[in-house]
């Protein structure tokens, strides 16, 4: 199987929309019509406005369909300990065709976006692991966050009200 890897550019942004609803599918099961109407009608804007600027896709290719990606939000936040230059990213959207699984593509993802992280003077990656890919990432080097703060969440937007 001939697999290119490359960034993607505003001329990929339908097949970032594909990928990302395929992600969101495979992460929290069949979107409701209504909730797929509202992401289909959000991220094109989205990756027009950021893609290339403070969000990188890197992107996986067999012949010509985009069939992997993960992407690279940056984030610039006041320095620290954890982050003495205050150049930090999340990882989000690291997702493969299930038809295109077990070939190394996320790995090699993941690879192309830690040397591009490297690249850009990053202090920190960050990510929320899935069962699915909690090992691919330990074995590249992610370590578990062992923080004495814990994450939390206050939702300022309840779907049920839009």
């Amino acid at each position: 199987m001939d697999i290119r890897f490359g960034r993607a550019s505003k001329d990929d942004i339908d097949d970032l929309v594909r990928l990302r609803l395929a992600y969101l599918t495979a992460d929290f099961g069949e979107l409701t019509p209504r909730d797929e109407k509202s992401i289909l009608s959000a991220l094109p804007s989205y990756f027009d406005r950021h893609l290339e600027h403070d969000l990188f896709a890197h992107v996986a290719w067999v012949e010509d369909v985009a069939v992997g990606t993960c992407w690279l939000l940056l984030s610039e936040k006041p320095a620290s300990v954890a982050f003495p230059h205050g150049k930090t990213a999340a990882i989000f959207n690291v997702f493969v065709d299930p038809g295109y699984r077990r070939h190394g593509i996320a790995r090699q993802l993941m690879l192309n976006l830690i040397d591009h992280a490297h690249a850009l003077g990053l202090d920190r990656l960050e990510l929320r692991a899935t069962a699915m890919g909690f090992e691919l990432y330990r074995s590249i080097g992610f370590v578990e966050d062992e923080s004495t703060h814990r994450a939390m969440n206050y939702v300022l937007f309840d779907r049920e009200d839009a």
